[in-house]
């Protein structure tokens, strides 16, 4: 019987070694979308567990040229997964997966038909927008509002949130109105609605936010975040992002 114990053990150790497991850096407005890739992802390979840790892209770029122990970094843009490829910390140059959009939202019944004009109202205290020195929609933000010509009008009712992710969650509790991303809000998966509570904002305004991936330089021989990083440039993710209002080539 003790045998018998002993190879059932053997087994279960054997079985759990086979199981991968990957790390992976997601830049905050992949957030509502990374359920949904990781199901569709497991669907093919069911015994790689993958473990997303969400926040700003710039917080992430240091945490990996400081050793963190990421396999992937899926970046809100190309800039810092640029400078860890030049830095020696990446596989390869960044390949952009998704192409990001962000809107104008708020809960506070504003007339969002006016576009950015409505942040000079009287009533808009408090505009929130991620932080422009990690958060590449913080800087698109910052960039549409220069370039509307409004910025320097409403400079101090700016508000930031430590990463796009936090924007939702700022403008219904403490804000009038913000600039989260569109995922936030395309998948139909909340009760916020296009036309009265978001509205696009002119992709005109800001340049295009183009996201980028990179396999950490570390993880180079994990066949595993091989398989994740060609999955997010696959058809089947493609449809998924598409889904969650970004474009994808």
């Amino acid at each position: 019987m003790r045998i018998f114990h002993g190879l059932i053990a053997a087994m279960l150790i054997a079985v759990s070694s086979m199981a991968g497991e990957i790390k992976v850096a997601v830049a905050a407005n992949v957030q509502s979308a990374f359920d949904d890739l990781i199901k569709a992802f497991n669907k093919d390979y069911p015994d790689i567990k993958v473990l997303p840790t969400f926040g700003p892209s710039g917080a992430f770029a240091t945490q990996i040229k400081n050793g963190a122990p990421f396999d992937l970094f899926l970046s809100a843009d190309t800039k810092f997964p640029t400078e860890l490829y030049d830095g020696g910390f990446a596989v390869s140059k960044p390949v952009v997966y998704a192409q990001g959009a962000i809107v104008l939202f708020s809960t506070k019944g504003l007339d969002l038909s006016k576009g950015l004009e409505i942040l000079k109202d009287p009533k808009v205290v408090k505009i929130s927008i991620a932080n422009p020195n990690t958060a590449p929609y913080g800087r698109a933000s910052v960039e549409a509002l220069k370039n509307a010509k409004v910025y320097d009008a409403i400079e101090k009712k700016i508000v930031q949130a430590e990463n796009i992710g936090q924007v939702v969650a700022q403008v219904v509790a403490a804000a009038d109105i913000g600039f989260p991303a569109k995922s936030s809000f395309a998948s139909g998966k909340n009760e916020y609605k296009e036309g009265v509570n978001w509205v696009n904002v002119d992709p005109a305004l800001y340049t295009p936010i183009a996201q980028g991936i990179i396999i950490v330089k570390a993880s180079e021989k994990n066949a595993d975040a091989k398989k994740f990083y060609d999955f997010i440039l696959g058809e089947k993710s493609k449809k998924i992002f598409t889904d969650f209002g970004y474009l994808v080539k």
